[in-house]
């Protein structure tokens, strides 16, 4: 595992070596969930479901969805349809 070092700003702002950042992939804008551990702080990476809902929102909007369903038992045929149209790509 890595160690390095990070200075708290007076914002107690702090700025995440490159190597960590590299290591984990962040990108700016990404979360943190932040655990207090005894007297350590370990910070995890998150993938929040916000960024997945505007996937999804675009592709309601691109028209790539099914239904709306009548009932469960109409949900189940429109998913074996499809999984014939698959099946004979």
């Amino acid at each position: 595992m890595a160690t390095t070092t990070a200075k708290v700003g007076p914002k107690y702002q702090l700025v995440i070596p490159k190597q960590i950042r590299t290591a984990t992939k962040l990108k700016i804008g990404d979360f943190l969930k932040a655990e207090l551990r005894g007297d350590s702080i370990l910070l995890t990476p998150m993938a929040l479901v916000e960024r997945d809902l505007a996937a999804a929102e675009a592709d309601v909007k691109a028209g790539r969805v099914y239904g709306p369903f009548s009932s469960a038992k109409a949900l189940v045929r429109s998913l074996h349809r499809e999984a014939k149209k698959l099946k004979k790509r």
